[in-house]
């Protein structure tokens, strides 16, 4: 009896990777959604991305990185090289706009980071999210203290 338990329990633990591994690679098939309207684009409901766009969405909402009276364009390359310290690949790059995607290390999850330079208001707005799943467990937020720690060192 406790060997079938225990080939059962084997089989089901199996099945659970299979399904996470084959996630991990449908989510390297998608792309950064980008900018919209202007804007980062916002987070939906899932607690699987933060955004310094939104700040009435306060469960998402991180702080974007104030850049008044500075040369915008050394802070953006700051960031990127932040981003690439902390295990980004940089996707896209432009004068105001960075994609980046971060993959964990066991099932290879994909995740997008986003930067976007806003002029006017002299920050840098930020978003990280996860393109797979309902919950990252607070690794996104987690992702963006980290990228913004390497960039002010």
């Amino acid at each position: 009896m406790l060997n079938i338990f225990l080939i059962i329990l084997f089989l089901l633990a199996a099945a659970v990777c299979i399904l996470f591994i084959k996630r991990g690679k449908a989510s390297s098939n998608n792309k950064a959604i980008g900018v919209i309207d202007g804007k980062l684009a916002p987070c939906s409901s899932k607690p699987n991305c933060v955004c310094s766009e939104f700040p009435d969405n306060a469960s998402h909402y991180v702080e974007p990185i104030n850049v008044k009276g500075v040369n915008t364009g050394q802070h953006f390359y700051r960031l990127r090289k932040a981003i690439e310290a902390c295990g980004g690949k940089i996707q896209i790059d432009t004068d105001d706009y960075v994609a980046a995607t971060f993959t964990s290390r066991i099932f290879k999850f994909v995740d997008d980071v986003e930067i976007r330079l806003d002029k006017e208001a002299q920050k840098l707005h930020i978003r990280s999210a996860s393109r797979e799943g309902f919950s990252d467990l607070g690794v996104n937020r987690k992702r963006v203290a980290k990228i913004i720690d390497a960039y002010k060192r």
